[in-house]
């Protein structure tokens, strides 16, 4: 059982960044070792949806600002707690150069504005991976002691080897997909939607998410960890999505989003999506985007 330190509010994301830049410092950080899941758990209760945030993600990501809140606006709040575990001195990976692979949002209805939230985060299933390292951070929402959203977001410690007195050294190297491939002919494939995506409007849902990491808002910051200009959120990728499916998607829903590659800045955008009975299926994005897929 995970016994979670509840926190007074939820941290500043920025801060948390902070703290994972000075992790790596020799001789400030804290040693790694790639060994066990870690016991460091947070929980924040009585979170109150402020609408002016709210509408501003929601312009960010090309979203119509409604009661109830997209799939995806728990990640933004929850995020900074998520950072606050991966800096915790048992951590067993860096928060800096960590790659997020994957992502499974499950929601048993929607969230509304009105809705009270509280938030649990630990980490979970540690496990080598083909490039590296991989654990999975859970987060879950519940509004009057019911669990309505919870997200399971897998992050990659690339280059990093398990400890060889960790208790999963011997597991199989996973790829760590989560999804089907979905292949289709590129020339004969014609899109449901296309959208344009330049640094303006990612430093804008990055003002909205509060996730400023350089690799979005600095050519600098971006050349500095091996990309050739900045890049989208990988969130704001799987968000965009999420205009196509608007009016679709059920109040119960599993949205599941794999990060294949970057989305290098500025650059178009290619949405598919097709139907399955009378549901609506989102297929890979193009153009160097996140491939993704709704269940």
């Amino acid at each position: 059982m995970v016994d979670y330190k509840k926190l007074d509010s939820i941290p500043v994301l920025m801060d948390e960044y902070r703290n994972a830049v000075k992790d790596v410092v020799p001789g400030v950080g804290s040693p790694r070792s790639a060994k066990d899941n870690p016991t460091t758990a947070f929980k924040v209760e009585g979170v109150k949806i402020k609408v002016p945030e709210l509408a501003a993600y929601n312009a960010a990501t090309g979203l119509r600002l409604r009661n109830e809140l997209p799939i995806t606006y728990p990640y933004v709040l929850s995020f900074p707690i998520v950072m606050k575990i991966l800096t915790a001195k048992d951590s067993p990976v860096n928060a800096v150069g960590l790659v997020h692979l994957t992502n499974r949002i499950e929601q048993t209805r929607d969230l509304t504005v009105d809705d009270v939230l509280d938030i649990r985060v630990h980490a979970e299933n540690l496990r080598p991976h083909t490039k590296g390292v991989l654990l999975d951070v859970v987060t879950v929402v519940s509004v009057d002691g019911e669990d309505v959203w919870k997200q399971t977001s897998g992050f990659l410690s690339k280059g990093a080897k398990l400890s060889s007195s960790s208790p999963y050294k011997d597991k199989q190297p996973t790829d760590g997909r989560i999804l089907e491939p979905v292949e289709f002919d590129e020339y004969d494939a014609t899109p449901t939607a296309k959208f344009r995506v330049t640094p303006a409007d990612i430093q804008e849902y990055a003002q909205a998410s509060g996730d400023k990491n350089p690799i979005h808002v600095s050519g600098v910051g971006a050349k500095a960890f091996g990309f050739p200009a900045v890049i989208a959120h990988g969130m704001w990728s799987a968000a965009t999505m999420l205009r196509g499916l608007e009016g679709v998607l059920p109040s119960a829903a599993r949205f599941s989003v794999e990060f294949a590659k970057p989305v290098t800045l500025p650059t178009s955008v290619a949405f598919f999506a097709e139907a399955a009975g009378d549901k609506a299926y989102p297929r890979p994005q193009r153009v160097g985007s996140a491939a993704a897929q709704g269940f």
